[in-house]
């Protein structure tokens, strides 16, 4: 099945000390099984997150036919993914821009080298 982007962005509260334990949380060893379990579930074939900072950025390779508000609503039924979730907010900040709610704020690709002309 064809795959395609989504990347998004989110801030962490400006604390070393919160983002450190943010980072271990993220560890292999660390993040709890369930969560990789309902990420992949929802058709998220990879995910990798980036830090500078207290900016996060997110790349997840998703199916083509991959759904964010039906994976939202699984979440919203999932006891660990909310506890999770309650326990990543207090790490996190919503951006500026975020509507009420909003965590995660996609971004808009603005280049691609690929689409670019061999001048």
């Amino acid at each position: 099945m064809k795959q395609r982007q989504i990347c998004m962005a989110l801030d962490l509260k400006d604390d070393p000390r919160l983002i450190e334990e943010y980072k271990n949380f993220h560890l292999p060893e660390n993040i709890w099984p369930e969560i990789p379990e309902s990420i992949r579930s929802a058709g998220v074939r990879d995910m990798q997150i980036f830090l500078v900072e207290n900016h996060l950025f997110m790349i997840m390779d998703v199916e083509n036919d991959f759904d964010a508000k039906k994976k939202e609503e699984l979440d919203a039924r999932n006891p660990v993914v909310q506890r999770w979730e309650k326990l990543m907010w207090t790490y996190q900040q919503a951006l500026p821009s975020a509507k009420p709610g909003q965590k995660w704020v996609q971004l808009e690709r603005i280049f691609q080298l690929s689409n670019s002309s061999d001048s």
